[in-house]
């Protein structure tokens, strides 16, 4: 009787067994691959929205609070004016002429006027800014759009110089096989010429900014795939080591979009657009506060601006304007500090 089957039957599976589990494998790591794709795909287009929203108001924020700022620009060069008329002009006792300096240092220490030192204001570069105002377009490059190549540049050099070799030579070996089929000078016809130069724009840009994830999306998009034999165990490991690898330096890049936007998120600009979104789900338009608060602080150093001014025509004592303005015993320290970081240090950034 035929008793030998079951060898046979054993040794017959040892190739498909080892098959199965490399089937297994590729198919856990090509779902692996994909889901990294969509979410590089996801945060990248969320860092992108990011930005151009930081853009959009950045430049809102410039336009609608400009006049503001040439006015409040104005005021401070007035109130500074006046204290040098009055240190030229009027005789004081040494003491009360001491007093009335520490009068115009403390206007200066709590950030209501500009400061000055050996006689040049710290706001030099500001008021410059505000005569020459920049148009649209070289402010949204000067702020949010700029800010965002850099963070770029930054976040390249650091990814260049932490990647390993063979993560460089993962993504040289793509670009390579993409730039082999797809080089404009390896076709005759204009029209197919035409067609790869602007693929080959993609992939060089992609290679530049060490974007893996955009090489492979250029690959799939065109359908460049390698092809592997499905019953060879050597191409199936050779298949499956090539995807690991990938899936280690898409990791990494979605990790750094991670960071870049979170770089992105605590900027000046990044923390207003972030705060502007919780106002408007609360129903606050949180530029119109931002202008209000601007024009309250004008009507203050306005104030205190004509206080000074009564001073230097003798309309009020030497007493009275040593107890300080009036408009000052209303506010609190803490008040005009978070008015003055808001307009001169996240407006004006």
């Amino acid at each position: 009787m035929p008793r030998k089957t079951p060898p046979q039957s054993h040794s017959t599976v040892t190739t498909p067994l080892a098959l199965s589990q490399l089937h297994i494998r590729l198919q856990f790591l090509e779902k692996s691959h994909q889901s990294l794709l969509k979410q590089i795909k996801r945060k990248r287009t969320e860092l992108n929205n990011f930005v151009e929203q930081t853009r959009i108001f950045a430049t809102e924020i410039f336009h609608q609070a400009s006049p503001s700022f040439q006015k409040m620009a104005e005021l401070d060069q007035d109130i500074h004016t006046l204290f040098e008329e009055i240190f030229t002009t009027r005789k004081f006792g040494k003491q009360t002429f001491k007093n009335i300096e520490a009068v115009y240092l403390q206007l200066q220490l709590t950030g209501i006027i500009s400061q000055k030192t050996n006689g040049k204001q710290f706001s030099t570069e500001l008021d410059e800014s505000f005569d020459n105002p920049e148009p649209e377009s070289d402010f949204s490059r000067e702020t949010a759009k700029g800010r965002h190549q850099h963070w770029q540049a930054q976040e390249s050099v650091e990814s260049h110089g932490e990647a390993r070799t063979e993560d460089k030579r993962k993504i040289r070996e793509t670009f390579l096989r993409l730039a082999e089929i797809f080089h404009p000078d390896k076709v005759k016809d204009s029209e197919t010429q035409t067609y790869n130069t602007e693929i080959m724009k993609s992939i060089n840009q992609a290679y530049q900014e060490a974007d893996l994830a955009r090489l492979l999306e250029i690959e799939r998009l065109h359908q460049v795939r390698e092809v592997i034999d499905n019953n060879s165990e050597d191409d199936l490991t050779r298949k499956c080591r090539t995807i690991e690898q990938q899936n280690q330096i898409l990791l990494t890049q979605y990790e750094n979009l991670k960071r870049e936007l979170r770089l992105a998120k605590k900027t000046p600009e990044g923390t207003m657009v972030s705060d502007s979104r919780k106002a408007a789900k609360k129903g606050i338009d949180s530029m119109a506060i931002m202008v209000e608060t601007i024009e309250n602080q004008i009507n203050v150093v306005s104030q205190i601006r004509d206080f000074v001014k009564d001073f230097r025509e003798q309309k009020i004592t030497i007493k009275e304007f040593l107890g300080g303005p009036p408009t000052l015993h209303s506010l609190s320290e803490e008040i005009m500090s978070d008015i003055l970081e808001q307009m001169l240090s996240e407006l004006m950034r």
